[in-house]
């Protein structure tokens, strides 16, 4: 807009408010006039509803909404830890100590066997109606706090890997080293990179001896990588781990029968042994 057209909407502005009094206008009177008119009129359109200062940035961070919060699996128990006396629902289901389902009962009569037995009680389920509650005493109480937070550190702990090297001619006391240091950092539920170099000369079927040096080990490991010739047939590497609870059920499974049947023909050799001098001191009286 030009400075002309400004200056005449000011000035039909400033006759407006004054009806009745006549003004004469000098070019002096003028600029002073435009001067207060912009005066006032600046800080409306310094906190106009436009602007980002002022009331207009309030308004619009009253407007923004909230980061809405995440949802907490339900399933999921991060901790355990007695109730108290304080049951919010009238009627909860009820687990005893030693597991069993006793049903939906009152809260005045869980509260009556907690003080008889000296137990206490812990949430177990608060999605379900009605509610899942155990009655647990303390020393269950700490066992459970105990597991829950293994779980947690496992959980939360990164698995490392270690890494063995060694050539196809390593010397029988330097491999019981190395499967040594290896067990011991599997016992540490540590992941174990095993790596067999062919050394100078070549050498065949590097994964099998790879796979029978593993087997000299005095644990139960298992594999997240199976012995596998590598380096274009100059390696061979595999990757151990701990062994899982199903694989250590299963190798107890398979070694229980073993050492029964070693026991019992330890036993028959003694009995044909005791037959045997029987027979000898027999035929020496006769």
């Amino acid at each position: 807009m030009s400075a002309g057209c400004v200056r005449f909407v000011l000035s039909h502005a400033v006759r407006t408010m004054c009806i009745g009094s006549p003004i004469y206008w000098t070019s002096a009177s003028r600029f002073t006039i435009c001067r207060v008119r912009y005066n006032i009129a600046a800080p409306s359109w310094r906190w106009s509803q436009f602007s980002t200062e002022g009331h207009g940035a309030e308004e619009t961070a009253e407007e923004t909404p909230a980061p809405k919060k995440k949802k907490k699996d339900p399933g999921a128990r991060n901790s355990i830890s007695s109730v108290g006396r304080k049951i919010p629902y009238r009627q909860i289901q009820v687990i005893s100590e030693a597991g069993e389902n006793l049903g939906t009962m009152h809260r005045a009569d869980v509260i009556r066997m907690m003080d008889e037995e000296g137990l206490k009680l812990v949430l177990l389920s608060e999605n379900k109606d009605p509610p899942v509650y155990r009655l647990m005493s303390g020393k269950q109480i700490h066992e459970e706090q105990m597991t829950l937070r293994e779980k947690k550190k496992a959980k939360a702990a990164p698995v490392q890997v270690k890494e063995l090297t060694f050539s196809c001619g390593i010397a029988s006391h330097d491999l019981s080293t190395k499967l040594k240091q290896a067990e011991s950092w599997l016992e540490k539920k540590h992941h174990v990179k095993i790596t067999l170099r062919s050394g100078h000369a070549p050498a065949v079927n590097l994964d099998t001896t790879l796979e029978e040096m593993v087997k000299q080990m005095e644990v139960i490991v298992g594999f997240v990588a199976k012995p596998k010739v590598v380096r274009d047939g100059r390696a061979a590497t595999c990757i151990l781990r701990p062994p899982s609870a199903k694989e250590l059920k299963e190798k107890n499974k398979v070694s229980e029968p073993q050492s029964v049947s070693s026991t019992s023909k330890a036993s028959q050799s003694k009995t044909s042994a005791v037959t045997s001098t029987e027979t000898t001191e027999g035929s020496i009286q006769q």
